[in-house]
């Protein structure tokens, strides 16, 4: 299916590995011109600047010029933006709420929350002048669902759910189109990296981090469909959601969790 997003301008926060990367590779193949922000490239990114049309902005988010640093880099590259993907973000296993010290709720937020602020705010001018533009937010099921253990990230992506909301309001008018994504478990790095939620599964139910993400993760979640999403998935329902397809869809958050959330 065309999704007429040949010769689009998009930036990509979060860039370099899981969702963010596979967001890159997404967009380049449908021809979109793609500005990929993170701090540090990997070798899949690396190798997708060398075959598309991507350019690696190395970028520290949680900073405050480092948003307006990305945009700017988009900006005087290709002369419009088009597209924003809000997807950088990270939280760490918690033992207890108590054990999360006033550092890391700021840090958590900065990444979490304030560079979707800054970035958004560097980026909506751009937006504006294009005309025909999207945001799109990767949130979480755990702005609804807040596990204990992501207390801090599972809050910072609440207040996302509602940034997204509160732009499309503002902004839907004026042509540009806000959206959110809110995926369940994804198998990441997020997950499987070395201590990542992976792991720390494993050790609590007694077997390996691949049996956990298999098996364990998608019967203690109650995922209806048996198994967890693919960071592909998120990435295709998001350039449906940039695509003229999706041209009256604004304001919404999708979720994709393969029936985790049991409410309407």
């Amino acid at each position: 299916m065309d999704l007429h997003l040949e010769g689009k301008v998009a930036v990509v926060t979060g860039a370099s590995k899981g969702i963010g990367l596979a967001l890159v590779r997404g967009l380049a193949r449908e021809g979109v011109k793609v500005v990929a922000g993170s701090r540090t490239s990997t070798p899949e990114l690396d190798e997708l600047a060398a075959a598309h049309d991507v350019t690696i902005a190395a970028v520290d988010l949680a900073t405050a010029t480092g948003a307006e640093t990305l945009i700017q880099r988009a900006v005087e590259r290709h002369g419009r933006l088009d597209i924003l993907v809000n997807n950088v973000g990270a939280a760490d296993p918690r033992e207890s709420f108590l054990e999360i010290t006033d550092d890391d709720w700021q840090k958590v937020f900065g990444l979490t929350f304030l560079s979707a602020v800054r970035t958004s705010r560097a980026a909506l001018p751009h937006l504006v002048a294009a005309g025909d533009a999207t945001i799109i937010n990767i949130t979480s099921v755990n702005a609804r669902l807040p596990f204990p253990m992501v207390v801090d990230y599972s809050a910072a992506k609440a207040a996302l759910t509602n940034l997204n909301k509160a732009l499309s309001e503002e902004f839907a008018p004026q042509g540009v189109r806000v959206n959110a994504i809110a995926p369940g478990p994804v198998r990441t790095p997020f997950w499987t990296a070395p201590g990542g939620f992976a792991d720390a599964t494993a050790a609590a139910a007694g077997t390996t981090a691949q049996e956990a993400l298999d098996v364990v993760v998608p019967q203690s979640m109650g995922i209806t469909s048996g198994r967890i999403t693919e960071a592909h998935e998120v990435a295709d329902l998001a350039l449906f959601l940039a695509s003229p397809l999706a041209a009256n869809i604004t304001g919404t958050e999708t979720v994709i969790d393969g029936g985790q959330i049991k409410t309407l």
